[in-house]
């Protein structure tokens, strides 16, 4: 890490670099069998960080851009046929004591774990709840706001006004507006170093550390599958419009080294399945349904944990599968230099309805300042 402050203090850069490599082997059921395995070696992710104040330390900034393929996929004609390289560009101004005014491109504020910077989860990667119901990048406003009415108990807020169609979009608004808001409750006061935003409890706290959080998201007028994710909606009007909710709940607990995380997840749409002007159907629909993700662990003094997850999506939509689908995922990490230096691995078993799917092993290493 690289940090530059301005001889007169009017401006503060710190550059960061970060490195991710993955190795996955999966078995997939064939039959009444597990057939041969497909391996992957990739790098997961490749970016530079830039973060600091300009002018006073009162405006924040920071800049993000990814630089692996897996970083910049995604080109289409709505990002003007470039790669998604920015994920992060904002400028955040505390407008007033512990109230802040964000704008540019970051994230939302959704679940816990999809709000957790994938350099510092517990497993390889998120859950696939995080994956399927994910609030992820947007542009547009938000206002954070944190509070402490008595003793130690904290509470946070967080609203945000967005174009609700993900991030580096350059074609305008196809849709409507997406507006969210989330309550956070942390009633034994903050847990170490931002530990509530940082899978296992790395920094074993000395005293019990609660974190319990709601979000509620509205897109009008979404025009993807998945809110503001997903695949672009096409009918022959252009793109069909409709109105997505999502209802995300999650909690987290550290005590001495032991943590448990939980999550909760719930999208509706008004009229899910997409239509033609004429009402015939077409190829698209809302991902619609809920999923709950347990996951828990325990890290030693050495840096060495182990953990457990165990998730389940049901889907409700009604022109493809309606088939639940559940994860049992088992890990282990070495925390060389707390999450900046890290090897983890896991196994996960899944099954779909009650047939067996697949088998899945990864390994791989974290190096970031």
């Amino acid at each position: 890490m690289l940090k530059f402050v301005g001889k007169d203090s009017t401006f503060s850069v710190k550059f960061a670099p970060r490195i991710q490599f993955r190795t996955i082997s999966t078995w997939d059921y064939e039959g009444d069998k597990f057939g041969k395995p497909e391996h992957d070696f990739l790098i997961r992710k490749a970016r530079l960080k830039f973060s600091g104040f300009a002018y006073s330390p009162k405006l924040r900034y920071k800049l993000q851009i990814g630089l692996s393929n897996s970083d910049i996929a995604g080109a289409s004609e709505f990002t003007g046929n470039a790669p998604r390289i920015i994920y992060d560009a904002v400028v955040m101004w505390e407008v007033y004591n512990n109230v802040e005014l964000w704008a540019g491109q970051t994230k939302l504020p959704g679940n816990r774990e999809d709000a957790t910077s994938s350099a510092k989860l517990q497993f390889v990667d998120r859950s696939k709840l995080s994956k399927v119901f994910n609030l992820g990048r947007e542009i547009g406003l938000q206002l954070r706001h944190e509070f402490q009415p008595f003793n130690n108990f904290i509470i946070r807020e967080a609203f945000a006004v967005s174009q609700g169609e993900g991030r580096n979009v350059i074609t305008g608004n196809l849709g409507g507006i997406e507006y969210t808001g989330r309550v956070e409750v942390l009633p034994f006061g903050a847990f170490t170093k931002k530990g509530d935003y940082m899978g296992g409890d790395l920094y074993r706290e000395e005293k019990p550390k609660l974190s319990i959080g709601a979000t509620y998201d509205l897109n009008v007028d979404a025009v993807k599958t998945r809110s503001n994710q997903g695949s672009y909606m096409r009918n022959d009007l252009g793109f069909y419009k409709t109105n997505i909710s999502t209802v995300l709940v999650d909690a987290l607990f550290k005590y001495n080294g032991f943590s448990l995380m939980g999550e909760y997840s719930y999208r509706d749409a008004k009229n899910p399945i997409a239509t033609n002007s004429d009402g015939s159907t077409t190829d698209y629909e809302v991902y619609t349904g809920e999923g709950i993700n347990f996951q828990g662990g325990y890290v030693f003094p050495s840096k060495w944990e182990i953990a457990g997850r165990f998730t389940t999506i049901k889907p409700s939509t009604t022109l493809s599968l309606n088939e639940t689908h559940n994860f049992y995922t088992i890990g282990g990490s070495k925390y060389i230099v707390n999450h900046n230096l890290k090897i983890q691995t896991d196994l996960t078993y899944a099954t779909e309805g009650s047939n067996r799917d697949f088998i899945e092993y990864r390994l791989g290493f974290d190096l970031h300042f």
